[in-house]
């Protein structure tokens, strides 16, 4: 009897202490078993036969592989080779055949010619269980609980007899063995299909189909190993700080590009391109990731959610999204007199039931006022943990391998393999802009619209906005890369290189004194334009290429609980695409080697602002003993609070200067200031709606509408206008959806010359969560405007505790009375019911936009 394989490294200090598990009992009567694994098998349906699957391009390959490395070596040899004979198998019935053929797998399954464990398995099913095995993964059927391949250990299960130990998968497929019996009349399984071990294989199927259909281009389940172990391999060859390329010769320069803070009236300009061509864009977001590092936890029922719900400023980072992009909206209506609804595509996960989350609050919020048709979610799959040592899959608390999102750019292959990009296209668009939920200034004032317009003005096929980059921030560069190949041609492109890549790539890490030009570099923030045509050839691809910037970073440990409960922590990673480095496939070709400036030319470029308008990420949990903000929620907030610093001090307010980080890790923040993006959301735009007047220290100012007049008010305390109507009133649709319908009976807000007094926020509150905006209050003066309600306040002092809240079809002015104020309530005439009784016109005006306060 062969002796029982040795536990992989994650179970060997655990497995002494297993339970065996009883093999299931032997059901009566059972007629003689069929053998799905005996060849020739059946001939699949056309439903269940494999996609056609054409050669990769090879990764570049380094030096000759050390003694270390040569047990992985040998095993790429063999899985290439597997890889290759399957890809010229025709069918699956020969597919099979090829996989019968490999040793690993006629031993795993040697047992089964007596029995047919596989019985109940589809064709399909079978070769995907093969592929496992093929991929030296056989532990994940239940090798390492003690499943040895042997004929008398078969016998024992068939027989009813105790010991020796299984998987309960291995009861899976035994249980599966018995379904060949029950068939009814109609060939429909009975009763027992629905046991618990039959749903349990049914997961890893799903998870295994998943893997060979969204990595058909490399070859599925065995081309995702052999990838998986050459970057494993290469990460422990000595020389992998040096890159090894094809090319002749290959260079990195820092890519120049619009600078938006400088070059204002361009950057004006372009971003008035992209409110022009709004009709035209798409707008694509990837938030599968399953934002482990933020422990967002739901405190009702202890289920771990996913970043998109993190609730940030009052609301989730996914509606957050959404209001900068109807703020934009909103402002081509203002301008153009058109309505415009933006076609939404979203990639979402399983993990921590994050597509059900991202559909959940869409329904709740009744799709934003937008209507379903408008969006298109589309789920990203899962792909296997490997350990780092030896590339063997990690096995989680089900007896399945450990799963998580294989990084946004499986965006592009996943959005051509369901039909996303035809969706754009038939809702007019032809490009899309890009970014990550947990980025939550990238719509600050104009640098994302800037950044389309350019695109679409110029025929640009991908674009970046970047930024200066923080020394040691994990996060990548922008590059413009140079190469000459093997037939004397050069290449240029603006691309990225990951953090994770900088030593492979032999670039330092820069710190603030070594002088390395790579501090020059700017940070890669996921903030892209992209012509969908071009994005879509490349996601259409056959081949590697489709599954950009493929890495693996071995460089964190992953936690995991596994099979028993417990908590467990190895080295390992998983395959991962990087969605921006779809730019490697758009670079331009040139027979001689160009100078300098060659930027304008290419079909990628990029732009430039100041950071904190740019990239502040809420992507982690603040611990007690950081001494760093960075790309925590407290962080990102210091930076939406120096932004409003910035424009409303620009509109002649003072406001208190926000210090650095640091400063605030244990002290209280100078304010609270939260502006809706529809009152802009470009800057120059705001600043024609605020002018003059003061916020003290402490104070909070939050204002929700987006027809508002600021002018010389003076603010100690808090004060919050909230409007039900901020950009429009909503109307049924023939689908009975709820349509948000821009300009229409839209709040109104008008203060001037105002003086509001009250004891505000409560700072010393130990509750109190700012970036959370859940706050205790001592005072507040509260605006509430329902429906089409205005308010106005002028040359008066409000001082204490006040909320008014106006209904709608009225209109409430507050006006000095002695030494206190009195209340008028109007209703507001049918004549201006829709328009209001004054309204922000706007212009545009040469590169810019003015705006002209009409009364009625």
């Amino acid at each position: 009897m062969a002796s029982r394989p040795a536990p992989p490294p994650h179970l060997r200090l655990l497995s002494p202490l297993l339970p065996p598990l009883c093999p299931p009992r032997r059901r009566r009567g059972r007629t003689r078993l069929l053998s799905a694994l005996s060849s020739p098998s059946p001939s699949p349906s056309p439903s269940s036969r494999s996609q056609q699957r054409v050669s990769t391009a090879s990764l570049d390959r380094g030096p000759s592989p050390s003694l270390e490395q040569q047990p992985l070596a040998s095993e790429v040899a063999r899985l290439s080779a597997a890889r290759a004979r399957l890809r010229a198998a025709r069918s699956l019935d020969d597919k099979l055949r090829a996989l019968d053929a490999e040793p690993r797998v006629a031993a795993f399954f040697s047992d089964a010619s007596g029995g047919g464990f596989l019985g109940g398995i589809e064709p399909r099913e079978t070769y995907l269980l093969k592929c496992l095995v093929a991929a030296g993964q056989d532990h994940v059927l239940g090798a390492e609980l003690g499943w040895a391949s042997d004929t008398h250990d078969h016998e024992r299960h068939l027989n009813g007899g105790g010991g020796g130990g299984g998987s309960a998968l291995r009861e899976a497929l035994y249980s599966l063995a018995g379904l060949v019996g029950k068939w009814s009349g109609e060939g429909v399984v009975e009763d027992v299909a629905r046991s618990g071990e039959t749903e349990l294989l049914r997961q890893l199927l799903k998870f295994l189909g998943d893997i060979e259909e969204f990595y058909d281009c490399i070859g599925g389940i065995i081309g995702y190993q052999i990838t998986a172990l050459e970057l494993i391999s290469a990460s422990k060859s000595k020389d992998s700080k040096y890159w090894h390329s094809q090319d002749k010769f290959i260079g990195f320069h820092v890519p120049t590009g619009v600078n938006l803070l400088e070059d204002t009236e361009y950057a004006s300009q372009a971003a008035l391109w992209g409110i022009e061509g709004l009709p035209e864009l798409g707008e694509i977001y990837p938030i599968g990731g399953a934002g482990d590092r933020l422990g967002l936890v739901d405190s009702d029922t202890g289920e771990s959610l996913p970043a998109a719900l993190l609730p940030y400023c009052g609301r989730s980072l996914l509606e957050g999204l959404m209001r900068d992009l109807q703020a934009r909206e909103f402002l081509h209506f203002k301008i153009f007199g058109k309505q415009c609804i933006t076609p939404v595509a979203i990639m979402t996960s399983s993990v921590k039931n994050n597509h059900e989350h991202i559909v959940a609050i869409c329904e709740r919020l009744e799709w934003f006022g937008r209507g379903r048709e408008n969006f298109r979610l589309f789920e990203q799959p899962l792909v296997p943990v490997v350990n780092a040592e030896d590339g063997d899959w990690l096995i989680g608390k089900s007896l399945l391998p450990v799963g998580k999102p294989g990084g946004h750019g499986a965006i592009w292959k996943l959005a051509c393999d369901r039909g996303v990009f035809e969706w754009l296209y038939r809702h007019g668009r032809k490009g899309a802009t890009v970014r990550q939920v947990s980025n939550v200034v990238a719509a600050t004032d104009l640098t994302l619209m800037a950044l389309a317009g350019i695109g679409m003005r110029h025929n640009k096929k991908l674009g970046f906005a970047s930024c200066e980059r923080r020394p040691g921030a994990t996060e990548g560069v922008n590059v413009l890369i140079e190469k000459q190949n093997l037939d004397g041609l050069w290449a240029y492109g603006i691309t990225c290189i990951e953090y994770t890549e900088f030593e492979r790539y032999g670039i330092s890490e820069p710190t603030a004194t070594n002088g390395s030009l790579q501090a020059s570099y700017p940070a890669n923030t996921n903030i892209m334009y992209v012509d969908l045509q071009a994005v879509e050839e490349v996601g259409s691809r056959r081949n590697a290429s489709c599954l950009p910037g493929m890495v693996m970073n071995l460089k964190k440990a992953i936690s995991y609980v596994d099979h028993l409960g417990f908590e467990c922590s190895a080295a390992g990673g998983r395959l991962e695409c990087t969605m921006q480095n779809i730019a490697d496939n758009f670079m331009n070709t040139y027979s001689y080697r160009c100078s300098k400036a060659i930027e304008s030319e290419l079909d990628t470029f990029i732009v430039y602002n100041e950071r904190k308008k740019v990239t502040s990420s809420a992507k982690r949990k603040l611990k007690p003993e950081d001494r760093s903000l960075h790309q925590t929620p407290e962080g990102s907030l210091l930076d939406i609070m120096r932004n409003a610093h910035d424009l409303l001090s620009s509109c002649s307010i003072e406001v208190p200067k926000v210090k650095d980080n640091n400063e605030y890790l244990c002290s209280e923040l100078p304010f609270l200031i939260f502006l809706h993006p529809a009152l802009g959301p470009f800057w120059d735009i705001i600043k024609q709606k605020f002018v003059g007047g003061s916020i003290s220290k402490g104070s909070e100012l939050q204002i929700e509408v987006a027809e508002f007049v600021w002018k010389d008010v003076e603010l100690d305390g808090s004060l919050i206008i909230l409007a039900d109507n901020i950009m429009g009133s909503t109307k049924r649709n023939t689908h009975g959806e709820q349509i948000l319908h821009y300009g229409a009976r839209c709040g109104r807000c008008k203060l001037q010359s105002v003086k509001i007094v009250n004891d505000g926020i409560s700072w010393d509150s130990p509750s109190n969560v700012y970036w959370k905006h859940d706050v205790e209050r001592s005072e507040s003066l509260k605006i509430i405007l329902h429906g089409n309600a205005e308010f106005e306040a002028k040359d008066v002092l409000l001082k204490g505790n006040y909320m008014f809240e106006v209904p709608d079809g009225h209109r409430m002015r507050i006006i000095q009375d002695g030494s206190g104020f009195a209340v008028k309530l109007d209703p507001i005439s049918k004549e201006m019911m829709d328009s209001g009784s004054w309204y922000w016109e706007y212009m545009v005006d040469g590169a810019y936009v003015k705006l002209n306060l009409v009364e009625l």
